[in-house]
Order: structure tokens, then sequence, then C-alpha cells
């Protein structure tokens, strides 16, 4: 190698007895090599030059002395780290701003351990037990209430109510009549069998029926109309020597005026108002 070529590629500097760098087959001084070819700091926004650890991560690159947690500003360097939004924090500072805390010992949840959510809310897997026997649930079937949740045996043990028709346990919910309890479904009409859930119903001797059911086999039928009269939500109806009447059906029957709250008279099976009555042969 004669002396021009043992000569800094940038500057034309001899680098004989000087320090030099060796990149893609050509020599640079230090000085034009850091000018060239350093990458900038991400912290401090200075170069890193050939002298100094050069840190990469993702295309971005850092002093050695800059590469810290952006929070708490500890050392990274031979650490583990995590990245978010730009920013790199170490796994305490990132567990303490990101991971889940826990909703019964308010701990954070760390990375990697293995969490339980139930309703929005995160429990770390020893924290999620039965409120009763203590025991962990995991993802075994729950039943919540107010005070906790539940695994299913003391849920059954302290709080259950048994439906009346199957004599099994109810765990939500269910429909109280005659102080006895059923599920949705299996309260069912005595006649047609059909759910009464939601339904309008009437009863019998302790029994339930659905309407069609109850006016068809036990209502009394309007002496005016012949259709059912149920008395439902408060309906009024006219009772008189063994016959009933909806109350918009006692009308006179030659004038049809209504009846109700009036006085009015009889003639064979016809209810009459006082005017047409007058002067025909009534019963009193």
């Amino acid at each position: 190698m004669t002396s021009s070529q043992f000569d800094c590629q940038y500057c034309t500097s001899s680098l004989i007895g000087k320090k030099y760098v060796l990149k893609d087959d050509n020599l640079y001084c230090i000085s034009c090599y850091d000018r060239i070819f350093s990458n900038y700091c991400e912290q401090c926004k200075e170069p890193i030059e050939s002298d100094s650890k050069d840190l990469c991560y993702k295309n971005r690159h850092w002093h050695e002395g800059c590469f810290r947690c952006n929070k708490c500003h500890h050392s990274l360097v031979e650490k583990p780290f995590v990245a978010k939004d730009d920013r790199l924090l170490c796994t305490d500072c990132y567990s303490n701003e990101c991971s889940s805390k826990c909703f019964h010992c308010k701990r954070t949840i760390m990375p990697g351990s293995r969490k339980m959510e139930f309703k929005g809310n995160y429990w770390h897997e020893t924290c999620f037990v039965c409120e009763h026997c203590r025991q962990p649930i995991g993802t075994k079937p729950l039943i919540s209430k107010e005070s906790g949740n539940y695994c299913v045996p003391c849920f059954e043990k302290e709080f259950a109510h048994y439906c009346n028709f199957c004599k099994k346990v109810i765990t939500s919910g269910g429909i109280t009549f005659r102080d006895q309890i059923w599920h949705k479904e299996c309260f069912l009409c005595s006649g047609c069998r059909k759910e009464l859930y939601e339904e309008a119903f009437m009863s019998k001797d302790d029994f339930p029926f659905c309407l069609d059911c109850y006016n068809h086999l036990y209502a009394k039928k309007c002496a005016a109309c012949t259709k059912p009269i149920t008395g439902l939500r408060g309906a009024k109806f006219i009772c008189f020597q063994d016959r009933q009447w909806h109350s918009e059906c006692f009308n006179c029957g030659k004038c049809s005026v209504s009846l109700v709250g009036e006085g009015f008279l009889t003639q064979n099976m016809e209810i009459l108002c006082r005017k047409c009555g007058s002067g025909a042969d009534t019963d009193a």
C-alpha cells in the first residue's frame, strides 16, 4: 500500500500514525467518519461517535448512557424493556402504567402472569375466589351476587331457591306465584301448558291458566255479548239474578242506554230502563 493509498477517503489527509475506520474498503479519519456516518441519538440528539457504543432498536439509536427508561430513567442496557407509543419503559414502569390492576387486591397484574376477567374487571388468578369457600374459581361456572362471586355448589348451599315445578335450582330471575317460585320456562298454563312468562293469566284453585284456557273453562259469559267476563286488570262487570254483564254491555234492551248505576226493570229475560219499561208488564 502506497502512502497515498493510506489517506482519508474524504479529506485526503494522511492516516499514518493516526486512528482510522475502514468502511466499505475505504479508510476514513475519525473526524470524517463521525461527521459522515454517525447515527444520532434519539435521546440527546448528538452524534454517536465511533468511540462510543451505538445501541440500536428498530432503526433507532442511542448512546449507551442515554438508553434509559423514559419514566424512571434507570438504564435499560442489558435489561428487559417495553416500547409503548415510541417510549421505552422498564418492565416495572410499564406494569404500573399500562397493566391491569387486580379488582380484589388492587395490585398490578404483571405482564405474562395469568389474569381472570369478569364483567369488565380483572383479578389475579389466586385472587379470583369463591366468596364462601375461598377456593379459586378459575374457569369453572360461577354465579355473581352483590356480595361477591360464588362457585355453583356454594351458591346452591347458601342462597338458591328451588323451582316448584322441576325442583331444580333457580340461579337467577324466576317467577313467584302463591308464595312459590318457578323458573320462567317452568311457569306454564295448567290447561294448554304454554309458558306464562310475560303473559297475562288467571288463577283457579291456586292453578295458573292462560286467558284462553281460563275463559274457555271457567269464565262467566256476558248475558248480552256472550263473551267471557274475566275481570282482568280491574274490569268491572254487573251481576243480577245469576246473570252477568260487562259494564259496557249492561244496556237497556230497547233504547240501548247504559244502565250502569241506574235503576232498571226486567221483562222476561230482558232488562229495560225505567222509561222503556214504564207502562209495560214488567217484573220489579
